[in-house]
């Protein structure tokens, strides 16, 4: 399996690693692409053994002049160890996009599969990979953005270290392997304590800065997994931004794979 090979590869270059930075000696390109990838595997790893999770959630979308609305959310989640995740959303509030839900399944390598039910055209839309980088019910996140973060997705870089947050960080870009990806890369934040993601920033396919995405107010479950209770996406280039607030997190809930297929999305409450 890919994960195999990668945490091989991680393993045989963590030592010269350990080395360089030892020695504050610049990486070259092999090297900072091996130290990237040894981090993001890292951080996918402590976050691995929660089984499945619920959370209530607000999306709260904001126009270039401040005017918000406010959506409620039930979501749904289930981990899956040989691929990746499955997430179910579905939309409670307000009126006109109450019954809406949204079905995705990760995959490591491939295609995801992402499934819309539009209540007012009582059919299931399926979201087609080239149309991904397209946005999530008027929100600033694609339907990519929805997409658990799978190691063999994308390329690596180590940029170097930075203190984000008052934490110090390592700074990670992400280059995505898929063609039909929206984003030429990614620049992330990941705090050296904990290993959480903190800000990504999001470039375009003509690599211009075009959203930064930024987590805040970590609490942990379980005692080992941490979760964000709020996001912030913001649209530099359109002056728009979405906010995501979590709460109600309850992990371990009993969610099994039949809770998530296209005949859920009509019923899903």
């Amino acid at each position: 399996m890919l994960v195999k090979s990668i945490n091989k590869l991680v393993l045989t270059t963590a030592l010269s690693m350990t080395m360089l930075s030892a020695f504050a000696v610049p990486l070259d390109k092999e090297a900072a692409a091996a130290r990237g990838l040894e981090i993001s595997v890292e951080a996918k790893a402590r976050d691995t053994g929660w089984s499945d999770n619920t959370s209530d959630m607000q999306m709260v979308l904001r126009n270039k002049q401040g005017q918000e609305s406010v959506r409620e959310i039930k979501t749904k989640t289930l981990e899956l160890l040989d691929d990746g995740d499955k997430s179910l959303t579905i939309f409670n509030k307000p009126r006109d996009v109450k019954g809406t839900s949204f079905l995705s399944f990760s995959h490591p390598v491939g295609n995801d599969d992402q499934w819309l039910y539009l209540p007012s055209l009582k059919r299931v839309k399926r979201i087609a990979s080239r149309n991904k980088s397209g946005p999530f019910m008027g929100s600033e996140f694609s339907f990519e953005d929805l997409s658990s973060f799978e190691v063999e997705k994308y390329r690596y870089n180590y940029l170097g270290d930075e203190q984000i947050n008052g934490l110090d960080s390592f700074m990670v870009e992400q280059f995505p392997v898929d063609e039909n990806s929206g984003y030429t890369r990614r620049i992330v934040w990941i705090d050296k304590e904990a290993y959480r993601v903190q800000k990504i920033d999001f470039y375009d396919r003509k690599n211009s800065l075009l959203k930064t995405l930024s987590y805040s107010d970590y609490k942990q479950y379980l005692n080992k997994y941490w979760r964000a209770d709020s996001a912030e996406m913001v649209n530099h280039q359109s002056g728009k931004s979405t906010t995501l607030k979590w709460q109600n997190y309850a992990f371990k809930t009993g969610l099994v794979d039949g809770d998530f297929n296209r005949n859920t999305l009509k019923r899903a409450r």
